[in-house]
């Protein structure tokens, strides 16, 4: 059973509080992809999204945005030592080039290195991990089982076996900027340092992507996180995908991202 579960931001607002901005659905038809945005400020309850229906009630892989469990569990659990905890490269080249060579967790967490999360998930084992997923009830099923591995230990989290909505995964980096997730403060702390991606006089923007496969192989990616000004801080979970099997993810991803995070006023040190 749970200790801790993934809280859900929207369902714990007001209904004062809860926006829908229409306007946002310009970034996903600019680009040609489905999708939804959410936007909570922590200071006031209010939630700002864009397709309500999908942030809540569908549920995805989460694809590299496990990487931030992952790491969690690993230090919890000692298979990470340290952030900067050397796995050497297998030797195997892949085509990201970033991940051929050796990586400590902070840089392969950074450029999101499958394989060493891979090797990492295989260390901590399928017991342990079953146990921290449950502890953290993290991904979409029913809550008064126990958590459950399906598939392979390294995998689970990319084959479409482990699924999270939206709303979960704002929950989830919301318990971990203000260190309430059931693991040490200090990892948690590790885990955040390693997701702040731009750090300025005027904001700080933090974040975890994610890309993978839905089961009919459409294009899946994520963008979670939080941007936070005049030490405040407001979270987001962007979530879209496309059928376009050469669509250019990671720009797509980071032009939405930075589209609709522009248009609410953020980068200006006014918020």
């Amino acid at each position: 059973m749970s200790v801790c579960a993934v809280v859900s931001i929207l369902y714990s607002c007001s209904p004062n509080n809860v926006e829908e901005d229409k306007s946002l659905g310009k970034y996903f038809t600019e680009n040609k992809v489905v999708g939804c945005f959410g936007l909570y400020n922590n200071a006031t309850n209010e939630f700002t999204f864009y397709n309500k229906k999908r942030f809540t009630d569908s549920s995805y892989l989460p694809a590299s945005t496990f990487k931030i469990v992952n790491s969690l569990i690993g230090l919890q659990t000692g298979v990470i030592s340290s952030d900067s905890m050397i796995i050497k490269w297998d030797g195997i080249k892949r085509n990201v080039e970033e991940w051929n060579k050796d990586l400590s967790m902070y840089e392969a967490f950074r450029v999101s290195s499958v394989p060493y999360y891979q090797e990492v998930a295989r260390r901590i084992g399928k017991d342990r991990m079953e146990y921290w997923m449950d502890t953290v009830n993290y991904g979409a099923g029913p809550k008064d089982t126990a958590f459950r591995i399906r598939t392979a230990v390294d995998s689970f989290w990319l084959d479409n076996t482990l699924k999270i909505t939206p709303d979960e995964e704002l929950g989830l980096v919301k318990m971990l900027y203000f260190d309430q997730l059931p693991f040490f403060k200090n990892y948690q702390e590790k885990v955040k340092k390693a997701m702040l991606f731009e750090n300025t006089t005027m904001y700080r923007l933090a974040y975890k992507t994610g890309w993978g496969r839905k089961e009919n192989g459409d294009h899946l990616a994520w963008a979670v996180g939080w941007v936070e000004e005049n030490n405040h801080p407001y979270f987001f979970v962007l979530n879209f995908e496309s059928a376009d099997a050469n669509a250019d993810i990671p720009a797509i991803r980071m032009k939405i991202l930075k589209g609709i995070l522009t248009q609410l006023n953020f980068f200006k040190g006014k918020m």
